[in-house]
């Protein structure tokens, strides 16, 4: 599963997840096309909020490097 789908899941926009968590739109946009990662003091939060663990999350962006 992948940020963008665990978004949609929780039924959030991205300005939504962003306002939330004291972002920027742009930084969960990148986050989502993975120009960018989320700063681990912002995990738990996002997980959190995305109602997943962690390690979901980091998942998202370990698989993409594989």
């Amino acid at each position: 599963m992948n940020l963008k789908t665990m978004r949609e899941a929780v039924n959030i926009t991205q300005a939504e997840l962003a306002k939330t968590l004291g972002l920027k739109q742009s930084s969960v946009a990148m986050w989502e096309t993975g120009k960018s990662v989320p700063k681990t003091t912002d995990l738990p939060k996002l997980a959190k909020v995305l109602n997943v663990s962690v390690e979901e999350i980091i998942n998202c962006f370990t698989e993409k490097q594989r």
